[in-house]
Order: C-alpha cells, then structure tokens, then sequence
C-alpha cells in the first residue's frame, strides 16, 4: 500500500504497524493532536483496543510528548497502566510527531518487557517511523502542486520502507541474540555483536538524515530531490564509504584522479549505490555458490565522463541479466529470473534506483557484462552541459 502510493492513515497504519513487526512490540500506535485534545487514530497487535480512544489532558508528565522517550507504563494514568498491564504490556517507547510547524502527535510502540540496551536503537527506528508519518500528514494537506506532492509522497515512503528493511531487521537480530544468550557468548562476540549493532544505527542515523532534508525541502516545496553541483568523486567515495562492512570488503574501485562537476543531489547517491552493489553482490554469490560452493563475489565501481554526462558503473560476474528482462527489471515488485535462492527482496530497489536518477535529470541502465555478469550503469548530467535541463529548485 505505502509503495502504491497510499495517504492518509491507511498509509500511516501500514508504517506504524511495520515498526511494531520489526521492533518485536507487542503494540503500536498513532495519537494525533486535534484542537480538541488527542485521540488514538492508527492502533495495532496488543494496543489494537485503543482504536478511536480520546486522550484527555496529559498522561504523562509535561514534555514526555516533545522528544523521545521510554519508560514503564505505570507512569502512565493509573486506569490506562492496569489495562496495559492486564494485557502484558510493561513498558512503552515514543516518539514525537511534527511537521516544520507544529507537534501533530507521538508514535508509540508496547514492549512486554523491559530492555534499556537497546533503546539506543529503538529511537533511529522511532525516529524514521515519527518522520514518515509527518510526511504522510504533510501530504494530505492541500498540495502546492497535487501532481507533484501525491508522486513525492510515494516516493518518500518507498525510499525510506526499502532502506529500512535490512538495517532494522538486522538490528532486531543481534539484539535478540544478545538478549537471549548473553551468558553463552564470548567477550569477542559480544563485541562483534556490539559493533554491527553500532554500524546498523549509524544507516539508520544517515537514513534519518536523508529522510529529515527531504521532508523539510533544501529546493522547491514538493520536490524530494534537490539540483545543485557536485564533485561526483567526493559523493561516490562518501557513497561507498558509508555501506555496511560486508559489501565493502568485495569491491574493486576504477575511479579517474578527477571528473567535472555533476549536477543533482549528491546524498542520493548513497542510496543508489547501496542497491546497486548489494545486487551486484547478491547475485554474483549465489552464481559462485551454486557453480563453485564459494561466496566470494567481487564487483567493479568505475566512474568516468564524458561530454555532456557522468556516469558510474556497478559491474559483476553474477547470473547476468537476460536482454528482454533490462526494462522489466526497473517495474515495481518485478523480480529477476536469475534469482537463485529467492532472496531478492519484493523487487523494489531497482525502481526506487531509476525513480531517484530521474528526479536529477539523468538515467540508469542495465546491460549484459562481457564475459559474464551484469552493468549497472547511472548517468548524470554535467553541471557545465549547455544541454543540461533546469531540476528541481531552480530557475
């Protein structure tokens, strides 16, 4: 739904219900400001009972709705604590909603225990939750252009529910094994555990950021990519410098000393080579594995230009991709013939990938690799091109 588009609650009710799947809550909600007070407007799993429930006055103490917070649900009026209680519900998380103007409401999520260790955590995943649902809300105000805002919407929500998924499922993962065999493990595993729960919330930190910018606007209102000039060396090196560990250590880079300026949003750039080159990767290793019973899966960035353009290359000797299949594998939810082990995702990377480069005026394409393999290859115009169309932001 939130991928096709969907507003209103029925949109902030699929992201709210996603971060209680995620987070292993036992509930979750959306209380909304009115004029009139607060109501329970979006409720899920535990707190579904709470649908529509009017909340008078503060039921937690002044500020607690203003900035993230946790805590036992005794804190919480004593008729709202016995219930939750009554249902094993021990504690709760929120977050704020707002908009650039106003506080419109909090995000909650219910636990049936309490974890401090991982609250650290918790407030990234809250935080892109709490973000989301304010654009969502943006969104449904009369629109400065409607075209424009319902198609920045839908990306939004795509983007931000596709980078999401891996960093928070894996967070859920080693903080669940911390939590369930602390006692087993090691001082060097609990270290390593430690370290990639830390790396996992920085992506979701930077996701957050990136989510944050866009919502607020850096150009024209409605537009979730800016257009400005940039050194698409600095960009790519920060690209392939903020992706996770286990992708980095299989790259092979072919960069020039120096390229022209390009034009477009340089922080997109993270996103789209983070999808391209976890493709790149996927597929090469499962070709290795099912042919030679190794994994290793080593992948080519090139970049380069020429007259009018910028482009970067992601090249592997994966499965490849068939001819007839270049176009279908840009549609939403399409997923490759080549992909082995059913792993690869609901088909939305490439998508969000050709939505993102569009927006900058440029283009991406996929092409059979001599030798085996695949090119993914993103194309950029060149800030000093005379043919270069005005993006977003500008005159």
């Amino acid at each position: 739904m939130v991928s096709a588009g969907a507003a209103g609650l029925a949109a902030i009710d699929v992201v709210v219900a996603a971060a209680r799947e995620a987070t292993g809550a036992v509930g979750a909600t959306f209380m909304r400001f009115d004029d009139d007070g607060a109501r329970v407007v979006v409720a899920s799993g535990e707190m579904s009972w709470a649908m529509g429930q009017p909340i008078g006055g503060r039921f937690l103490d002044p500020g607690q709705l203003e900035q993230p917070w946790r805590g036992s649900v005794d804190r919480l009026a004593p008729m709202v604590a016995e219930r939750l209680l009554g249902r094993g519900v021990l504690a709760m998380a929120g977050h704020p909603v707002q908009t650039p103007h106003r506080s419109i409401g909090a995000v909650h999520l219910f636990f049936g225990e309490v974890d401090n260790d991982v609250w650290a955590d918790l407030v990234s995943v809250l935080r892109v939750v709490a973000t989301t649902v304010a654009q969502i809300h943006n969104g449904s105000q009369p629109p400065v252009t409607a075209a424009v805002e319902e198609d920045d919407r839908t990306l939004f929500l795509a983007v931000a529910g596709h980078e999401l998924r891996t960093p928070v499922t894996v967070v859920k993962g080693y903080a669940s094994m911390l939590a369930d065999r602390w006692e087993s493990l090691d001082e060097d595993n609990r270290r390593d555990a430690a370290r990639v729960l830390t790396q996992r919330a920085d992506e979701l930190a930077r996701v957050v950021d990136r989510m944050l910018g866009a919502s607020v606007g850096d150009g024209t209102a409605g537009w979730l990519v800016r257009s400005v000039a940039f050194d698409p060396l600095e960009a790519l090196s920060r690209a392939v410098g903020e992706l996770p560990a286990e992708l980095r250590r299989d790259l092979h880079l072919e960069f020039p000393s120096s390229l022209p300026l390009a034009s477009g949003d340089p922080t997109v750039l993270t996103p789209i080579v983070t999808e391209l080159v976890n493709n790149a990767i996927r597929y090469t290793a499962q070709l290795n594995a099912s042919i030679r019973g190794d994994i290793t899966a080593s992948v080519d960035i090139q970049a380069g230009a020429d007259a009018h353009t910028v482009f970067i290359r992601v090249c592997d000797r994966g499965v490849g991709i068939d001819p007839t299949d270049v176009e279908h594998a840009f549609e939403r939810f399409w997923r490759a013939r080549g992909d082995i082990d059913g792993r690869g995702g609901v088909g939305l990377g490439l998508y969000l990938v050709r939505r993102l480069v569009e927006r900058q005026n440029g283009w991406v394409s996929l092409r059979a690799r001599d030798g085996g393999g695949t090119v993914a290859e993103v194309r950029l115009q060149r800030a000093d091109s005379p043919l270069r169309p005005a993006g977003p932001g500008e005159a």
